[in-house]
C-alpha cells in the first residue's frame, strides 16, 4: 500500500488512538476533520485507496508501523490486542465507565503494559479512552481508587507526552488532559508529568512558573527531517547533567518525527576505555533513549586526518611546536605565534613527524589559522591536532595523532546529516568556532541549540573530578550511592521516572539551572510510596524489651497487606508473642502507666520502666489493652517479636560529598570534602524481609524509605538497605 495521504474524521469525535499512533509511528497524514456527525475515520492513500473505520485504521498503522510489538509480535499476543479493542469502547458508554476502570485496573496488576513487554495499539485505545473522559478520569485517578490504572496510565504518558499531550491539547481541550496527576512541593510549585517550568528567572534555583517546552522550537526544523546526536565522551558513567542533554535530544527527536544518533566522541586515548562505552549504553538504555544507531568519532578519523592535511595545504591550518602554557598565555593576549606563517612545506613535514610520532611530532599541535584578535578567544587559532603515543581502547595503536573535539565535532556532525546539534549554554562562546570550522571544511553547516547546563547543591559533576573519587578511595566506583551518576542515584533508591520528570521540566532555558536535591526526591516519593511494601526494624543499639504479662503464651501469626491501601504489593505473616522488641529511642520516651499503640496489634499499657545506675532503660513490662483507642495514645510504636527468624540488617546513609553549594571560579574541591559521607546502623528486621530482591524499594515504618542492595544471603550476613531521601533536608551525618 502507498502513504497515507489524509486522515479524514467527524470533528465532534476525534479518534484520539489513531491519532496519537500515527504521531508515535511517524505517519503524517493531512488531517481532515470535516466529515459528517457518525461518519467512520477514514485513511485516503496517495493512490486513491481508502480504508474506513477507527480500529481497522489502528490495526493497520499497527501491521506497518517500525515500532516494534506495536501490534503484537505474535499471534496471540495479536489476538490479545483485538480482544482489548473490542473492549476499549467500553470506557466511553456512560454507566459501564467505571466497571471499564475496573476490569482493567485488575488486568493490569502485574503488568507493565497491556500486551507483552512494550506499547502497542491497545494501551492507546485504553489510553484514548480515559483520556476522553476528561475529569471523570481526573478525579478518578487523583483518588487512588484505581491504583494499577493510574500507574500504567501516568508512565504512558510519562514516556509518550509529547505526542498524547499534544493530541489531547488539539483534540479534547487546551487543558492538558493526558498530563499525569500533580504535586504540590514545599514551595508550592506544581509538578506534573507534563513538561513545564522550562525559563527559570537567573538565578540560582528556579521557582518555577516558566514557559512549556511544547511552545519552543529548534530553529529551521522540519517534521521528520530532524536528526539528532548524543554524543558523550567515553570517560566517565552517565550522570545527571549527561541525563539532560540526552533526554532534550530525546524530546525533540520524537517531537519532529526524527531520528537520534548516540556516537561516542572517543578522540581521547589517554581517558577514555571500553568499560565507559559500555557503561553510557547501559545508562542510555536506562533511560529509555530510543536511538536509530551508534556511531563513533574515531569512524572518521581517516577522513579527519586528510582533512586536516587539506586545511594545512590550503594554509588554514599550521603546525606549532610552542610550548602548551607559553600558547594558552598567547593565546590570551592576542599574540601570534612564532609558527603561525610557516611555509606549507614547512608544516606539512612537521605534520608528517605528528603523524610518525617521533621525538619532534611530539613538540607540536596542529592549529586552525583564524584570528588572533578575535575578541572572542575560542577563535584565536584553536588546536586541531595533538599527538598521543597512547593506545586507543577501540583501534589499538593505529595513530599517533587525535583530533581535538573542537575540530572533530563540526565535521561529524555535518558528515553524519546531524540538523540541530544541542549542547549546553557553556559552549556558547565556541559556537563562532564551531561554525567558522565547518565553513572552513566547506561542509554543510549544522545549526546549534543551546540549553543551560544542570547544576546541582552539593554535587562535583566533572567527570575528572568524580574520578578523582574514584581513584582515591573516597567512593567504592562509579555507581556508588554517594554518586550523581544514574547508576549511582539509581542504587541509592531514585526511580528513573522521576529522573524524567525532573530533567524534561527544566526544560531547553538557557538560564543558570542551580536545582536543589529535594526536589528529585520529591518527585521519587510520590512515585514510590503508594506501591512500596510496608516492613517493620528495629535498631540494634540497646534495644528494649517489652514484656506483656498477658501477652500471648504460644506465639501466633496473622497475615496481613504489606501495603494497607496498595493489595499488588502482597502480604506478610507479622508473629505476635508476650517479649517484644522495642527502638530504645521509644523505650526512653514512655512513662509509667502510659498506654501506647503498637501498631499492626493494638494498645498496651506500660506499668513498669525499669533503669540502670545511669538512668538508661533496660527493660519495660505491661498489660495489653487491645479495646484501647488508638485516637488517645500519643505514642505510636513499631515492634519486633522475640523470635529467632528475625534478620539482621545494616541501614547505610549517604551525605553529600562536599559541603558547599557551590563552589566558586578556582576554588579546589579537595578543601572542601566533606569528611563524613556515609553512616551504617544495625537492626533487625521482620523475618519477611527474606524475600527481598535486590533493587527492591520499601519502607520501613517510622524510619523511612529504603532500596534493597544486598539480599538475604544467610542468617550470619546482613541485609544492606540504602535509605532513600524522601525530599526534606536533613541533618549531617555524625
Amino acid at each position: 500500500m502507498t502513504d497515507i495521504k489524509t486522515l479524514s474524521f467527524a470533528a465532534s469525535t476525534p479518534p484520539l488512538a489513531l491519532i496519537a499512533a500515527a504521531k508515535l509511528a511517524g505517519f503524517s497524514p493531512a488531517i481532515d476533520s470535516s466529515l459528517a456527525p457518525d461518519s467512520a475515520p477514514t485513511f485516503l492513500f496517495s493512490n486513491g485507496s481508502k480504508l474506513r473505520g477507527a480500529f481497522v485504521l489502528l490495526r493497520y498503522i499497527g501491521r506497518t508501523s517500525t515500532l516494534p510489538n506495536f501490534y503484537g509480535q505474535n499471534a496471540f499476543e495479536t489476538s490479545q490486542i483485538d480482544e482489548l479493542l473490542e473492549y476499549a469502547p467500553v470506557l466511553s458508554s456512560g454507566p459501564a465507565f467505571e466497571n471499564g476502570c475496573k476490569y482493567i485496573d485488575e488486568y493490569l496488576e502485574k503488568r507493565t503494559f497491556l500486551v507483552g513487554y512494550s506499547l502497542s495499539i491497545a494501551d492507546l485505545a485504553i489510553w484514548a479512552g480515559l483520556a476522553g473522559a476528561g475529569k471523570r478520569w481526573e478525579s478518578l485517578r487523583k483518588s487512588k481508587k484505581y491504583q494499577n490504572l493510574a500507574r500504567w496510565y501516568n508512565s504512558i504518558v510519562t514516556e509518550h507526552g509529547t505526542a498524547l499531550n499534544e493530541v489531547t491539547t488539539t483534540y479534547v481541550g487546551k487543558k492538558g488532559l493526558g498530563e499525569p496527576s500533580a504535586t504540590k512541593t514545599k514551595d508550592n510549585a506544581v509538578i506534573t508529568d507534563k513538561v513545564r517550568n522550562l525559563n527559570g528567572d537567573a538565578s540560582d534555583n528556579i521557582k518555577g512558573g516558566g514557559k512549556p517546552l511544547a511552545e519552543i522550537d529548534l530553529p529551521d526544523a522540519e517534521v521528520g527531517k530532524v536528526r539528532l546526536r548524543f554524543a558523550p565522551e567515553p570517560s566517565g558513567y552517565l550522570h545527571i547533567g549527561h541525563s539532560k542533554a540526552a533526554l532534550l535530544n530525546k524530546y525533540f527527536a520524537e517531537r519532529y518525527q526524527g531520528q537520534v544518533i548516540i556516537r561516542f566522541d572517543d578522540t581521547n586515548p589517554a581517558k577514555e576505555s571500553n568499560e565507559f562505552v559500555d557503561n553510557l549504553v547501559k545508562d542510555i538504555d536506562t533511560l529509555g533513549i530510543k536511538y536509530e544507531t551508534i556511531t563513533y568519532t574515531s569512524d572518521y578519523f581517516p577522513e579527519l586526518m586528510e582533512l586536516a592535511e587539506k586545511l594545512i595545504s590550503q594554509g588554514k591550518a599550521y603546525v606549532d611546536d610552542t610550548p602548551r602554557e607559553q600558547m594558552q598565555k598567547e593565546r590570551m593576549d592576542g599574540i601570534e605565534s612564532k609558527c603561525r606563517n610557516h611555509s606549507v612545506e614547512e608544516n606539512l613535514k612537521l605534520w608528517k613527524e605528528m603523524i610518525a610520532g617521533s621525538e619532534r611530532g611530539l613538540q607540536c599541535c596542529v592549529r586552525g589559522k583564524l584570528d588572533m584578535q578575535d575578541p572572542n578567544k575560542s577563535l584565536r587559532d584553536p588546536v586541531y591536532y595533538r599527538c598521543n603515543p597512547m593506545p586507543h581502547h577501540r583501534i589499538g595503536s593505529k595513530y599517533k595523532v587525535y583530533p581535538t573535539y573542537d575540530f572533530a565535532c563540526p565535521f561529524v556532525d555535518s558528515k553524519e546529516g546531524i540538523t540541530h546539534a544541542l549542547r549546553s549554554s557553556e559552549y556558547h562562546d565556541r559556537n563562532a568556532q564551531y561554525y567558522r570550522i565547518q565553513e572552513d571544511m566547506g561542509v554543510k553547516k549544522v545549526l546549534i541549540y543551546e540549553f543551560s547546563r544542570l547544576n546541582m547543591v552539593y554535587t562535583l559533576l566533572s567527570k575528572r573530578k568524580l574520578l578523582w573519587f574514584v581513584q582515591n578511595g573516597r567512593v567504592d566506583s562509579w555507581d556508588d550511592p554517594r554518586f550523581p551518576t544514574v547508576q549511582g542515584i539509581v542504587r541509592r533508591g531514585l526511580k528513573i521516572e522521576a529522573l524524567i520528570q525532573f530533567i524534561v521540566e527544566q526544560g531547553a532555558s538557557k538560564n543558570l539551572n542551580l536545582m536543589e536535591w529535594d526536589k528529585l526526591w520529591t518527585i521519587n516519593k510520590k512515585i514510590i510510596d503508594p506501591v512500596c511494601p510496608r516492613h517493620t526494624a528495629v535498631i540494634a543499639d540497646r534495644r528494649v524489651l517489652l514484656t506483656l504479662s498477658d501477652g500471648p503464651e504460644e506465639s501466633f501469626v496473622r497475615i496481613i497487606p504489606r501495603h494497607k491501601k496498595y493489595e499488588a504489593a502482597g502480604s506478610k505473616a507479622t508473629t505476635y508473642t508476650k517479649r517484644i522488641w522495642l527502638d530504645y529511642a521509644d523505650a526512653e520516651s514512655i512513662s509509667a502507666g502510659e498506654e501506647v499503640t503498637l501498631m499492626d496489634w493494638g494498645n498496651a499499657i506500660v506499668k513498669e520502666v525499669e533503669k540502670d545506675q545511669d538512668g538508661n532503660v533496660t527493660g519495660l513490662s505491661g498489660v495489653l489493652h487491645l479495646e484501647g483507642s488508638v485516637k488517645t495514645t500519643k505514642l505510636k510504636l513499631t515492634w519486633l517479636p522475640e523470635i529467632d527468624e528475625l534478620v539482621s540488617l545494616t541501614l547505610m546513609e549517604f551525605d553529600y560529598l562536599i559541603t558547599k553549594k557551590k563552589l566558586e571560579e578556582g576554588e579546589d574541591f579537595v578543601d572542601v570534602l566533606n569528611p563524613c559521607t556515609k553512616k551504617e546502623t544495625l537492626a533487625y528486621g521482620d523475618a519477611n524481609m527474606r524475600n527481598l530482591q535486590r533493587g527492591e524499594v520499601l519502607q520501613l515504618e517510622r524510619k523511612g524509605y529504603f532500596r534493597c542492595d544486598v539480599p538475604f544471603i544467610r542468617p550470619s550476613k546482613p541485609i544492606v538497605l540504602f535509605a532513600i531521601p524522601d525530599g526534606r533536608q536533613q541533618a549531617s551525618l555524625k
